[in-house]
């Protein structure tokens, strides 16, 4: 799964004409601001792989060289040359990870050095500058991802639950990596290599440490995309939940001088990153995934200076003084003056046996391209009568040997788009069951069949060939993890006008005024998206509330220092 951005053309060529962007006497005096310059040496190295993001480097005399070489292989490979007024640096630049390449002084001369904070500086109040380096950065990154020799190696099975979920955050984040199939040559010959056993996958293989039985949580912690302290005592905002509605307060908030911290449990994209097309959302007329858009999201965000962790689980809320304290999984608590909670909502299962066991093994909930590669040229399911079930159902066709569109509902277009039911209807790849449930799941290791059976229980269940089932009925709110904020019947969180006097405690009494807008019970506590009440549920609805709510942040700041 590959991320695409209008700026970037993916011919090799271009990205490597992009990639290998120089600097003008114009935009290299605007850079003078920011930098530090010093003498180095032939041999020198600046950078080495798996050290932690550092300074940009500009050459001003000096010619510089980026090298990757992959584990276990003494034959460097060169992966760029910088001359005067070229840069060093890739998209790590901005997201923490640590550095795929290492970067060495082939000719003597000058640099120009740009300290982390000072870069935050410049990418923040340079706009040219900044769009310049961000363009540069996609196209590296992009040419990392597709270079033969690479610095991570995960070795395991794509089709084991622990391989899925490995395979999408990695995904998701756009980590460049190989991934090696454990039972393949190649994967067994890693193996071996490094010390390991089938017992120890997924695994991964740096040049400077092997991780056995891998987790994305100690893949996050070892790239350094976990979460770091900032520098600072108070974030300004804390966003929970890295969503359409989280992404889209991170970029807000960023962008206007917020020192802003984004976490997500899983990855960055949330429900939406599920989606495999996007065709209502504006501006993309053409459409686009929901894997690219929340990137694309991600990015701008990172441009203007927020700080995104992930996997990175948040436990608890509480209110100390006039600041907030989140706490992780890991114990670690961070302080805040405002906290907007975007934790969207989890997917619901089925009930029926052996549905925990088979999840990442046959069972899904999305249908992205990792997905359907992964039961390419097999029959399939997709469960579910709204929208998203509907788009699966169309992408996996594209994959599937036949796909079974399970609906509970007796009317197909009861809760899908009118576009979606005339594109369903007319394919001759997709079978429609209304009025049906799936009644079981059958398979060893992984899925291979389900049996349906009609609603009300009529008639036997008739099983059916099925190598994957992509479950689409809803969602729930994830926010069984906060306490003392109000919630409705069903979990979500009212805000502003729906919380009612008896919602409201003394402290509203003592600041003598009443909710702001997507304010919640607790002062300075805000929410937006899909895990607020009264939303749309709805890509477009999640952005505005996004959006919407870091204004609110801003009116809460100015009244708390009042």
């Amino acid at each position: 799964m590959t991320t695409s951005f209008p700026e970037i053309d993916d011919h090799p060529e271009n990205l490597a004409a992009v990639a290998a962007l120089r600097l003008d006497d114009i935009q290299l005096s605007l850079t003078a601001h920011y930098s530090v310059t010093e003498e180095v040496s032939a041999g020198e190295v600046l950078f080495d792989i798996g050290d932690e993001s550092g300074d940009l480097v500009i050459s001003g005399t000096a010619t510089l060289e980026a090298l990757c070489s992959p584990p276990a292989q003494e034959l460097e490979q060169s992966f760029m040359t910088y001359g005067p007024g070229q840069f060093t640096g890739e998209l790590n630049l901005l997201t923490g990870q640590r550095s795929s390449l290492q970067v060495r002084v082939a000719a003597p001369g000058t640099i120009h050095r740009v300290t982390p904070q000072s870069f935050r500086r410049l990418m923040a109040q340079e706009t040219e500058l900044s769009d310049l380096f961000l363009r540069a950065f996609l196209a590296r990154r992009r040419l990392l991802r597709q270079a033969t020799g690479q610095t991570l190696r995960i070795v395991g099975d794509a089709d084991s639950a622990m391989g899925m979920a490995l395979r999408t955050f990695i995904a998701r984040q756009g980590v460049p990596h190989l991934w090696v199939d454990g039972a393949s040559p190649a994967g067994e010959d890693a193996l071996r290599t490094a010390g390991l056993t089938a017992a120890d996958l997924p695994a991964a293989v740096m040049p400077d440490a092997t991780l056995p039985q891998v987790t994305p949580g100690t893949l996050s912690q070892r790239l350094n995309l976990a979460y770091r302290r900032t520098g600072r005592g108070t974030s300004d905002l804390i966003v929970v939940g890295a969503g359409p509605a989280g992404l889209a307060a991170a970029v807000y908030g960023a962008s206007e001088g917020l020192e802003t911290v984004l976490l997500d449990a899983v990855a960055t994209g949330g429900q939406a990153a599920t989606s495999a097309r996007i065709e209502n959302y504006l501006g993309f007329p053409f459409g686009l995934s929901g894997a690219d858009l929340t990137a694309r999201a991600a990015v701008q965000a990172l441009k203007f200076g927020a700080h995104i962790a992930s996997p990175c689980g948040v436990v608890a809320l509480e209110r100390e003084g006039r600041s907030h304290l989140v706490t992780l999984v890991d114990g670690t608590r961070i302080r805040s003056r405002a906290v907007i909670v975007a934790t969207g909502a989890a997917y619901r299962a089925l009930p029926v046996d052996r549905w925990t066991e088979l999840t990442g093994s046959g069972i899904y909930y999305a249908a992205t391209d990792l997905e359907a590669q992964a039961v390419a040229g097999r029959p399939v399911a997709v469960v579910g009568g709204a929208n998203s079930a509907g788009q699966a159902a169309l992408h996996l066709a594209r994959y599937a040997d036949g796909v079974t569109l399970v609906v509970r509902g007796d009317d197909l277009g009861a809760r899908m788009s009118a576009y979606l039911v005339e594109r369903i209807t007319a394919d001759p790849r997709i079978t429609v069951h209304t009025g049906t449930e799936v009644a079981a799941v059958h398979g060893g290791a992984r899925l291979d069949g389900v049996s349906l059976t009609g609603r009300a229980g009529g008639g036997p269940a008739r099983r059916i060939d099925c190598s994957g089932l992509f479950c689409f009925i809803g969602a729930q709110p994830a926010t069984s993890w906060l306490t003392g904020v109000v919630l409705d019947e069903n979990g979500f969180i009212p805000t502003d006008r729906e919380l009612t006097d008896d919602d409201l405690d003394e402290r509203w009494r003592d600041l003598g005024r009443a909710p702001l807008p997507y304010e919640t019970s607790v002062p300075g506590v805000f929410a937006a998206g899909d895990v607020r009440s009264s939303s749309m549920k709805r890509v477009a609805a999640a952005v505005g509330d996004g959006a919407s709510a870091v204004r609110s942040v801003h009116q809460f700041l100015a009244l708390a220092q009042r």
